[in-house]
C-alpha cells in the first residue's frame, strides 16, 4: 500500500493544508510584519491623512471670503436662517478687532477648522486602511461599520453645534446684561474661539455611541452600569442645556433631547455588544 506523504498526514487540527491556521488574518498568511515596518506604515498613514486634510484646507482657502462671511459671521446677523427655525428674536451682534493680528488669525483659523471638519472622513479612511489587514474577516465588517458611523456622528455633532447650539448660546450671551449701561461687544478672536469650540466640541460629544461601542467591546463598560447612572446623566444634560441656552424651556429642550437620545443610543449599543460577546463566549465553550 503506497505511503501517504507526511506533509498531508501531520497537519494539525485547525490548520489548512498549506500550513496556515484556518482562522488567521491575511497579514498572518504573509508573515508577521516587524515592529519597525508597523511604525513605517503608521508614519505613511499619518502623512497621507495629513496631506488629505491639507488639500481640504487649501480648497477651503479658495472660498475663504464666502466661508468667513457666511459661516463664521453668519450667526451674528438677525437674518441667519436658523433663528427663524428656532423661534428666536435675535439681536444684531457687533464684532470688534482688538489686536493687530486678530482678523488675520480669525480668517486663517476659520479655514483650518472648516478644512479639518471637511477632511475628517479622509483621516478615518486612512486609519481604517491601516488597521484593516490586522483584522479577522468577521471583524472587518464591524470595524467598517464603526468607521462610517464615527464619521457620521462627528459631522452630525458639528452640524448640531453650529446650527443649533451656536445660535442659542450666542443670543443668550449677547442679550445677557448686568446693567443697561454695559453694552455687549464681542472680540473677533473670542467669538471665533467660541464658535469653533461649540461646533467641534459638540462633534466630539456626539462620538459617545462610538466610544461606548469600543469600551463595551473590551468589557470595560456594560449596559447595566449605564442604566444605573442614567439619572446622573440626565442631571448633567439638563444643567448643560440650561447654561448654554436662553432661559426658556423650549430652547433647553431643543438642546437636551439630542444629548439624552445619544445616551440612550449608547445604552442600546452597549447592550448589543454585550449580547454579541455572550454569544461568542458560548460558541467558544462549545
Amino acid at each position: 500500500m503506497p505511503k501517504v506523504p507526511s506533509s498531508q498526514t501531520d497537519t494539525p487540527a485547525g490548520v489548512q493544508g498549506d500550513g496556515v491556521p484556518s482562522g488567521k488574518t491575511p497579514s498572518d498568511e504573509q508573515g508577521v510584519m516587524p515592529f519597525l515596518d508597523h511604525l513605517e506604515e503608521l508614519r505613511w498613514t499619518l502623512i497621507k491623512s495629513g496631506v488629505g486634510v491639507l488639500v481640504a484646507i487649501i480648497v477651503c482657502s479658495f472660498f475663504s471670503e464666502w466661508i468667513v462671511d457666511r459661516v463664521l459671521i453668519g450667526p451674528t446677523r438677525p437674518d441667519f436662517f436658523m433663528y427663524g427655525l428656532l423661534g428666536l428674536e435675535p439681536k444684531s451682534l457687533e464684532l470688534l478687532n482688538r489686536t493687530i493680528t486678530g482678523q488675520f488669525f480669525a480668517d486663517i483659523g476659520t479655514i483650518i477648522v472648516v478644512g479639518l471638519v471637511a477632511g475628517s472622513p479622509i483621516m478615518v479612511f486612512y486609519m481604517w486602511r491601516f488597521i484593516e489587514p490586522a483584522l479577522y474577516p468577521k471583524e472587518k465588517k464591524g470595524m467598517r461599520f464603526s468607521a462610517v458611523f464615527a464619521t457620521f456622528f462627528f459631522l452630525l455633532g458639528v452640524a448640531f453645534g453650529y446650527l443649533i447650539l451656536t445660535p442659542l448660546a450666542l443670543q443668550f450671551f449677547a442679550q445677557y446684561t448686568l446693567s443697561p449701561q454695559i453694552e455687549n461687544h464681542f472680540d473677533i478672536m473670542t467669538y471665533f474661539s467660541m464658535v469653533a469650540f461649540w461646533a467641534v466640541g459638540t462633534g466630539l460629544l456626539f462620538e459617545l455611541p462610538v466610544v461606548v461601542y469600543f469600551l463595551a467591546k473590551v468589557g470595560i463598560l456594560t449596559p447595566d452600569v449605564m442604566r444605573t447612572y442614567r439619572k446622573y446623566a440626565l442631571l448633567v444634560v439638563l444643567g448643560v442645556a440650561a447654561f448654554l441656552t436662553p432661559p426658556d424651556p423650549i430652547s433647553q429642550i431643543i438642546v437636551a433631547l439630542p444629548l439624552l437620545g445619544l445616551y440612550e443610543l449608547s445604552i442600546y449599543v452597549a447592550k448589543w455588544v454585550a449580547r454579541r460577546r455572550a454569544q461568542e463566549l458560548g460558541m467558544a465553550e462549545e
